[in-house]
């Protein structure tokens, strides 16, 4: 399930927007937390914690988990990634300004994740929550299948 066509590209251009979003925030985008986001972003397959923390300490001191921890929390609280809740992983969030409307497609076969965008979608999790006196908190929609390319493979 390719998601993009040059990924230095991708994720530079996530980089950038972060660096962009934290200063116009006012928030300190740290080496630690630009180091997270580089490594979640080194491809479309979700990262659990401990690799990052793995790929952390190959490259320099020795971290904690804790540590790595606190970096994906502000990542998180800043719409810079998701949580993949079914994995118990984290992926880049291609769309940080609308973080709470989109989606994602989750490969079996290959692990990769794809952010969908759909403004009609959180539209319409947000009228059946208020049709039922409901008070939306996160959402997060994941829908398991298989990509074009591994359902060819078979």
């Amino acid at each position: 399930m390719p998601t993009c066509v040059d990924h230095k590209s991708c994720v530079k251009n996530a980089l950038q927007k972060a660096d962009s979003i934290c200063r116009d925030r006012g928030l300190r985008f740290t080496e630690l937390r630009r180091n997270v986001l580089e490594i979640i972003w080194e491809d479309h397959c979700p990262a659990k914690a401990y690799d990052i923390l793995d790929k952390l300490n190959q490259h320099k001191a020795s971290y904690k988990a804790p540590t790595v921890y606190r970096a994906l929390d502000f990542l998180l609280e800043n719409g810079l990634i998701h949580k993949i809740k079914s994995l118990n992983a984290y992926v880049g969030c291609s769309h940080p300004l609308k973080h709470n409307e989109c989606y994602f497609l989750i490969c079996g076969a290959c692990g990769e994740v794809k952010e969908c965008y759909n403004d009609k979608l959180a539209r319409a999790i947000s009228k059946t929550a208020d049709k039922n006196k409901f008070n939306l908190g996160d959402i997060t929609v994941e829908v398991a299948g298989k990509c074009r390319e591994c359902s060819r493979k078979q």
